[in-house]
């Protein structure tokens, strides 16, 4: 039985009493996000079962924890027949067919149909297209346009118009990627099959508490705010982004923009009032509207973040959207840590997200 690790305090069958009475927690619940992580096992019956089995609950003095079904069995329980423990999940199967599905959507030229996705799924097409947005977050519509958006990005570089890649990427009609493409891309769809060719980006690095800080905006607003040690490897950052932008110092008016941010990092208590260009795919963009959620001086956990946006099993994935944030302290992926409480891993540096988490503390 494979163990998972979206529950770490669920994991350690050697913790002490407070990880069993978080496990029997879960047993009471019928918690099915800890199956997977431990197995119970009643004397009185010899049964081992799942957290979520639907038996009956056992008297808590005749049940032990067991990390694995092995470990279960080699202290002499067999499995329970009802919630088949040592057997593939529901949730498992689930995953695996919309994993399969995706592959089927990115690879297609043209978008499948919901009810060909849904018969090799073994689904119906009303149950397939609910589990495919409890497990994506988006529906298979959504995620397909998001995939063709991307093939978009792909071959702009090196397509001959934008036309030519955008019907090769699959879409019917242009019309529709036209009128989402500035905000797939965080551009006119054209300056970025020219590597921001034509796009005026204004940036600016100045110092901080938390080292070198790199500002940067399109017309539209704020498309970077970066930080490290190294002021050249922050404009380097922002010139491989848009090889072909016309990138130029700020003039005095955007020094205000950048003393702005500057003040925003030193004192967030005071917000950031500035216009934001994100971009970034449909899903990105819903982890980053649910972190920009998170009150200041308070934390999260990606597995918070993937129940509100209604895609609990994509913690993964959140974690990704996180790690391509590229609008530092904006949209404060530096909010999440992990499920005990400890600081996960920063783009910008543990160390920088301690200080961001301490001042925003402060400042409550």
């Amino acid at each position: 039985m494979r163990r998972a690790d979206t529950h770490p305090e669920w994991d350690d069958p050697s913790a002490p009493d407070d990880a069993d009475a978080q496990r029997w927690a879960a047993l009471i619940a019928r918690d099915a996000r800890a199956d997977g992580t431990f197995v119970y096992a009643v004397r009185t019956t010899g049964v081992y079962c799942r957290p979520s089995c639907p038996s009956r609950a056992a008297n808590p003095e005749n049940v032990s924890f067991h990390a694995t079904c092995d470990a279960a069995e080699a202290a002499g329980f067999r499995p329970c027949r009802r919630c088949r423990p040592n057997d593939v999940t529901l949730a498992e199967r689930h995953a695996a067919a919309i994993v399969r599905a995706c592959r089927l959507i990115e690879a297609a030229e043209t978008m499948p149909t919901l009810e060909g996705l849904a018969a090799e799924a073994g689904l119906s097409a009303f149950h397939f297209h609910r589990v495919f947005r409890r497990v994506t977050g988006i529906t298979p519509k959504a995620y397909a346009t998001a995939k063709r958006a991307e093939r978009v990005a792909q071959r702009l570089p090196e397509a001959g118009t934008v036309t030519e890649a955008v019907f090769a990427a699959g879409f019917n009609a242009s019309s529709r990627f036209y009128a989402e493409g500035p905000d797939r891309l965080g551009m006119r769809p054209s300056a970025y099959r020219t590597g921001g060719a034509g796009t005026a980006i204004r940036f600016a690095v100045a110092a901080c508490s938390l080292g070198a800080l790199l500002v940067a905006a399109t017309p539209k607003g704020l498309c970077a705010i970066l930080l490290g040690d190294d002021p050249d490897a922050l404009v380097r950052d922002l010139q491989d982004r848009f090889p072909r932008a016309d990138l130029a110092p700020g003039d005095p008016a955007f020094d205000g923009w950048v003393a702005t941010v500057v003040g925003f990092v030193e004192a967030p208590g005071r917000g950031l009032d500035l216009p934001l260009d994100i971009g970034g795919t449909i899903f990105q963009q819903r982890v980053w509207a649910a972190l920009r959620a998170v009150p200041i001086g308070t934390t999260t956990t990606y597995g918070a973040i993937a129940q509100a946006i209604g895609a609990p099993t994509s913690m993964r994935a959140v974690a990704q959207a996180c790690g391509a944030n590229r609008l530092a302290v904006a949209i404060p992926c530096h909010r999440v840590v992990r499920a005990d409480g400890s600081l996960s891993g920063y783009r910008w540096g543990v160390a920088r997200k301690r200080q961001l988490l301490d001042r925003e503390a402060d400042a409550r």
